[in-house]
């Protein structure tokens, strides 16, 4: 009995042995795996489908712009509107468009949700300069921008003052936060030259608080005039306007927080994307 237990322990080893190779190899592939994923993140789920997304690495570090095999590959990037916050089904108005587009007849695919809570136009600045985020963009060839309401709201905190704020204090951000609107604006269209850019216009999420209204509408419209004129000045651009959506229909419109829209009100934004992507590439269409 001793003679065959003395006999098995070399076997025994082995197995172990092989066990934990196998194991470190395997750790070795998911950590590999895991910083490949936020090195160049892969996109989210395919519309109707839980499925994801999987774009192959291009070997060159230059920007590189998406097939043009007919195919809408959609990113967004920006705030929480962007990222879709105040909607219950979690759609937002890429979804959303992107289903539009799609009852259409076009093929459509939605590589990334780029959207951050509360960012802001230097923020955005800033992530434009990181690697994965740049990635994303050089692969779609329609990029929705939503950013500005942090900067010129605060993100919805206006309400919580104890001063309203007048016309002249919220102006107050307008020349530098313009002015980096249209830095980020060149800065995607540099990233992605080929691509279709469109910038969601700002409406006015306090149209029905008596002190808000005139200040903010005031506001707004600056912020969106000077958005459309740096939107003229370049190929493949166009504005999203938002403003005469919810003007009288904030109630309707708006989510419980009272700045973000709701699962209706990112419908109607949806539909609005929808209609400047077929009126910008009509030649590009679904092939009707």
């Amino acid at each position: 009995m001793k003679k065959r237990n003395l006999d098995s322990a070399p076997w025994i080893w082995r197995t172990i042995s092989t066990v934990s190779i196998l194991t470190t190899l395997l750790l070795l592939f998911g950590f590999g795996y895991a910083i490949k994923d936020v090195i160049f993140p892969e996109g989210d789920a395919q519309l109707g489908t839980g499925k994801q997304t999987t774009i192959p690495a291009k070997d060159s570090g230059e920007p590189t712009s998406a097939v043009n095999d007919g195919k809408i590959r959609m990113a967004v990037i920006g705030d929480s509107l962007a990222r879709g916050t105040g909607d219950d089904e979690g759609l937002g108005f890429v979804r959303r468009a992107g289903n539009l587009l799609k009852d259409q007849g076009y093929d459509v695919q939605v590589l990334n949700n780029l959207g951050v809570n509360g960012l802001r136009t230097d923020a955005l600045l800033n992530k434009l300069d990181e690697q994965g985020i740049r990635y994303v963009l050089q692969q779609s060839n329609f990029i929705l921008l939503s950013i500005g309401a942090n900067d010129l709201f605060q993100g919805g905190q206006v309400l919580q003052g104890e001063d309203m704020p007048t016309a002249e204090t919220l102006a107050a951000a307008l020349p530098e936060t313009s002015k980096r609107l249209q830095e980020i604006l060149k800065k995607v269209k540099k990233i992605n030259p080929d691509a279709q850019i469109a910038y969601i216009g700002l409406y006015n999420p306090f149209g029905d608080v008596k002190e808000l209204k005139e200040p903010g509408n005031a506001v707004v419209a600056a912020w969106n005039d000077a958005a459309m004129k740096v939107l003229n000045n370049e190929d493949k651009m166009t504005l999203v306007p938002t403003f005469d959506l919810f003007e009288n229909h904030l109630g309707q419109y708006l989510s419980s927080d009272h700045f973000h829209p709701n699962g209706e009100g990112y419908e109607q934004i949806a539909v609005r994307i929808a209609q400047e992507y077929q009126a910008e590439t009509p030649a590009e269409g679904s092939g009707k």
